[in-house]
């Protein structure tokens, strides 16, 4: 479960920034749109979140300093090797900026267990590293790195509460690695449920989605007929599916593919099989008709791919993070994904749900508390700023979000400027 994440100095995100999944006071829609989590009595926490803003306003790279964050933690200590650069890119309009690290910190709940993990890093080596953990509602400080510039070198600090071969751990941390990854690949039994939720439970998707291959992939399990119990609640009249591994054909290449990739791609691919998918229809007497997948609309092939991994989220307890969920989508279909997580019988595990998104038609307070509204933009200086509904006070239940939000109210709209005729 989420709580929190923090970024600075990364890409377009020069200042502190932070997400937080905590829910406010606010009283409405408490007992769907957010949850009390396991063993906390104080905290509770929001099921989703969206996230408004411009083209270029710096969403998407939210999502990407937690994606490079996921991708240091999990690889950092087993694929890299000394000397490898980290991919780390900081804040570029700002002189100050271009050699200071970027900072990471996620807060977050495993086994009913509050953590506050982060570190700062240029793309050469980590700075800092640090962990505490609240497993009775007061901090205790596992570990601690800290980079001493003038010695060059790290300075540690172990706490009690962190057990196993910290010494060992210590020594084998590459300054291009993270202490936390690499005493995991070491055994550390107690640190591997906070890595075991970099790795299974974080997940991101960029524009692209997911590939339709994991949904396919249940094609021969007991999760098939739930597959198509979504499809159809989405009013898509695919009534059964199946898959199936065949050799690769080079004809199946898109025909507009430069003929340098198409090369590199047949040879890539030679030997290998790729996963042939069909839907299956019914025609007007009843009888099953089968559809390659790729003859479906962009929607439904987007929403066919999304439906797998919705599934497991919501019976797992993900947290999900999807940049422009609206594409390709029709908002109607956007609302229907979002209420899923809203639902307390459907979303038993509290999975969590933050995405980016220009449909303002669910930007509505019948769909989220006002606590769940998120804004990023970018100021005069090309930073981007994150930033809640809520510093805007809107009433409860009598503010139309939408037109508010349209006619410049919260900001966080392109400005649009005339186009200048040629001389």
């Amino acid at each position: 479960m989420l709580i929190e994440f923090g970024v600075e100095n990364f890409r377009s995100l020069r200042d502190h920034q932070s997400l937080s999944m905590v829910r406010s006071s606010h009283k409405e829609m408490i007992d769907s749109n957010t949850f009390q989590p396991e063993g906390s009595k104080s905290l509770g926490l929001l099921r989703s979140a969206a996230i408004y803003g411009p083209n270029a306003g710096g969403k998407s790279n939210l999502l990407r300093a937690l994606q490079t964050m996921q991708r240091i933690v999990v690889e950092s200590a087993s694929k890299w090797q000394r000397g490898d650069q980290l991919p780390i890119v900081p804040f570029r309009l700002d002189a100050a900026c271009r050699d200071k690290p970027s900072l990471f910190e996620v807060s977050f709940i495993v086994d009913t267990v509050r953590y506050q993990y982060g570190f700062t890093a240029t793309a050469q080596q980590v700075h800092d590293e640090w962990l505490l953990a609240y497993p009775k509602g007061r901090a205790q400080r596992w570990f601690e790195r800290r980079w001493n510039a003038k010695n060059q070198s790290h300075e540690w600090e172990m706490g009690n509460m962190l057990t196993g071969e910290r010494q060992l751990w210590q020594r084998s941390t590459r300054d291009n690695a993270l202490f936390l990854s690499t005493a995991v690949q070491l055994n550390s039994t107690q640190l591997k449920p906070l890595f075991d939720w970099f790795q299974w439970v974080l997940r991101l998707t960029g524009l692209g989605g997911w590939s339709p291959d994991f949904t396919a992939s249940l094609h021969n399990t007991e999760h098939k007929q739930r597959v198509i119990d979504f499809l159809q609640a989405a009013d898509f009249d695919i009534v059964d599916f199946s898959a199936e591994a065949v050799p690769f054909n080079p004809s199946t290449l898109p025909p507009e593919l430069p003929p340098e990739q198409k090369s590199l791609l047949i040879d890539h691919m030679k030997d290998k099989e790729t996963l042939t998918i069909n839907t299956m229809h019914q025609d007007t007497d009843g009888n099953p008709v089968a559809f390659d997948l790729r003859e479906e609309s962009d929607g439904t092939k987007k929403l066919f791919a999304y439906a797998g991994p919705w599934i497991a989220s919501l019976e797992r307890g993900y947290v999900l993070f999807i940049d422009e969920l609206h594409d390709n989508l029709h908002p109607k279909l956007v609302r229907f994904l979002v209420e899923l997580f809203h639902s307390p019988e459907g979303n038993p595990k509290n999975a969590q749900l933050i995405f980016t998104t220009h449909d303002t038609s669910i930007l509505t307070q019948e769909v989220f508390r006002r606590d769940q509204i998120w804004f990023c933009e970018k100021g005069k200086e090309q930073a981007s700023t994150l930033y809640p509904l809520t510093d805007f006070s809107p009433r409860k239940n009598r503010e139309n979000l939408e037109m508010a939000y349209l006619s410049g109210r919260y900001g966080a709209l392109p400005f649009v400027r005339e186009l200048k005729k040629a001389s």
